[in-house]
C-alpha cells in the first residue's frame, strides 16, 4: 500500500481513558492510513488491548521511545510501558504523569522537525494536577514548549471554523482576561490560519459580544465598547476583516455561517456550543499561532464508556485528516514564498 510521506505524532492521552480505542479504531481504517506514517506514544499493552476488545489484528510496530526505526512503517508505537491498573476509569495520579510524559516527548519531536505534525488523545486536566503539570492542559503546554508567545484554540468543523480569545479558566474570570491586545492577537491568528491553512485569500471573521445582546449599549455591560468594538476596528484597520460585537445567540445561525468564513468567541462554552451541537462528531480542536501543527479530537476522556468498544472515533479520524491537510498547506505555502 502507498501511503503518504507526513510524518504525524499521535499521543494516546489518558491510557485509562477512550484514547487508546479511538486511535485502533481511526488507524485501522485504511483510508485514514494514507494520510501519512504514524508515530503513537503511549503503551504497546494498553494499545494491544483496545484491539484485542474490538477483533482486531494488531497492525502496528514498536520500538523504545526516542528510537526511530531505520525502516519507517505505516505505524510504530513508541512504548513506554506504563501499567497503570485494571480498571481505573477516574482521574489518577500515574495515568496524568503517563500522558504527560507523552505530550512532553511528542511536542519536542515534532518542535525539533523529527515529525511534521501532532494529534493528541484525550488528556484529563484532574489527573495532570494531580501529577503535578503546571499547565492545565494540551493548549499550555505547547505554549510553554514551543517558546511561543500567543496561541489559541481554535474548533473546525464541517460547520464551523471557531476561535477563543478565552481558555480554560471560571468564567467569573473572563472579563478580567479581555483586553485589546488579547482579541486583536487572536483575531490575528484566526486570520493567518484561515489564510495559510485554509486556503481562504480573504476571510471573513465574525466576533461575539460577551454580554446578552452584545451588551446592549452598555445595559448589560460595558466590555464591548470598552475592549471589544475597539478590538475589531484596530484589526479592521490592520486589514482583517472583522465584524462585531455580535450578540452571541444568534451569531451562529445558518445565515451567518453561510456568510463568515470564521468566529471569534470571547469564552470556552459561547464557542464550544455551537460547535458541538452542530457537529460534535466531526469537530477537531487545532492549536493556532504554534510553530507546529497540533490538532485533537473535540471530546474528553470519557472515563464512563472506556473499555467497552462504544467510543466514536469520528472526531479522531477528522483530527489526522486537518493534521495532514494542514502539513500540506503549509509546504505548499513555504514553497510559494
Amino acid at each position: 500500500m502507498l501511503f503518504s510521506n507526513k510524518r504525524i505524532a499521535i499521543t494516546m492521552g489518558d491510557l485509562n481513558g477512550i484514547g487508546p480505542e479511538i486511535i485502533v479504531k481511526a488507524l485501522y481504517d485504511s483510508v485514514i492510513r494514507l494520510q501519512g506514517r504514524f508515530y503513537i506514544y503511549g503503551s504497546d499493552k494498553y494499545l494491544t488491548k483496545a484491539a484485542g476488545e474490538l477483533g482486531i489484528e494488531k497492525f502496528w510496530s514498536v520500538c523504545s521511545p526516542g528510537n526511530f526505526p531505520e525502516k519507517e512503517n505505516q505505524v510504530t508505537v513508541f512504548d513506554y510501558g506504563f501499567s497503570i491498573g485494571g480498571g481505573i476509569r477516574e482521574p489518577n495520579e500515574d495515568s496524568g504523569r503517563a500522558s504527560l510524559l507523552f505530550c512532553s516527548d511528542a511536542i519536542s519531536d515534532v518542535f525539533a522537525k523529527k515529525l511534521d505534525a501532532l494529534v493528541t488523545a484525550p488528556i484529563h486536566k484532574q489527573s495532570w494536577k494531580m501529577a503535578g503539570a503546571k499547565w492545565p492542559g494540551h493548549t499550555e503546554l505547547l505554549t510553554h514548549k514551543t517558546g511561543c508567545k500567543d496561541s489559541a484554540m481554535m474548533f473546525v468543523s464541517s460547520e464551523l471554523k471557531v476561535a477563543l480569545a478565552t481558555i480554560h479558566c471560571a468564567l467569573s474570570e473572563v472579563p478580567a482576561r479581555l483586553s485589546i491586545k488579547k482579541i486583536t492577537n487572536t483575531l490575528e491568528l484566526l486570520n493567518q490560519t484561515l489564510v495559510k491553512y485554509f486556503g481562504i485569500e480573504r476571510p471573513r471573521i465574525a466576533v461575539a459580544g460577551l454580554n446578552p445582546h452584545a451588551g446592549e449599549s452598555g445595559r448589560f455591560g460595558k466590555e464591548e465598547s470598552r475592549i471589544i468594538r475597539p478590538a475589531v476596528v484596530a484589526s479592521r484597520e490592520n486589514g482583517i476583516d472583522a465584524d462585531g460585537p455580535s450578540p452571541g445567540d444568534t451569531l451562529f445561525t445558518k445565515e451567518s455561517r453561510d456568510k463568515y468564513d470564521g468566529f471569534l468567541a470571547m469564552y470556552h462554552d459561547q464557542g464550544l456550543i455551537p460547535v458541538k451541537t452542530l457537529s460534535m462528531n466531526d469537530a477537531t480542536n487545532v492549536t493556532i499561532g504554534l510553530p507546529v501543527i497540533r490538532t485533537s479530537p473535540a471530546h474528553g476522556t470519557a472515563f464512563d464508556i472506556a473499555g467497552k468498544g462504544k467510543a466514536d472515533e469520528a472526531s479522531m479520524k477528522m483530527a489526522i485528516r486537518v493534521a495532514a491537510m494542514m502539513v500540506d498547506r503549509k509546504r505548499k505555502f513555504q514553497s510559494e514564498k
